[in-house]
């Protein structure tokens, strides 16, 4: 299981290309022969960086979804739409696709963030906002989410 860490700031070239921060190129170099996958997210308006095994993993479960099913085959499509297959070059930069640029509205700053086993890429403003218009209710998320008298690891 990959467990990513970290948050990173940095620059998108006028091409879309990111030179990936030498900190989380050595966390994903184990990972790097076997490339990555580049999606828009569900929820918000970034996107989600998975190494391929975490993305075959999530391709399996879905594999497991009945396809005669109208709402399953929408979710598929909804899920997988402006997927990309992406590589870090011998230069150690990322190619964020035009469609996906636009998607996440990234201008030139962007913010690199692990999300346990994916990097969220956004524009660094929009980011920004999202963590702050997440910080109101936090204290009362993670109680509803980690307060579970059931859950076992975290005190």
């Amino acid at each position: 299981m990959v467990n990513l860490i970290g948050t990173y700031e940095c620059k998108v070239d006028a091409k879309g290309r990111l030179m990936v921060p030498s900190a989380l190129k050595k966390q994903l170099a184990p990972l790097i022969q076997k490339g990555f996958v580049l999606k828009r997210a569900v929820f918000q308006p970034c996107l989600e960086l998975y190494p391929m095994e975490q993305w075959d993993e999530m391709m399996q479960k879905i594999n497991k979804l009945n396809r005669f099913k109208k709402k399953n085959n929408d979710f598929i499509r909804r899920f997988t739409a402006g997927v990309k297959t992406v590589e870090v070059d011998a230069n150690g930069r990322l190619l964020i696709p035009k469609d996906l640029v636009g998607f996440a509205g990234i201008e030139k700053e962007i913010v690199l963030s692990s999300a346990i086993n994916i990097i969220e890429i956004w524009d660094k403003e929009k980011y920004e906002n999202a963590i702050e218009a997440a910080s109101d209710d936090f204290a009362d998320l993670a109680e509803e989410v980690m307060g579970n008298d059931d859950f076992d690891g975290i005190s």
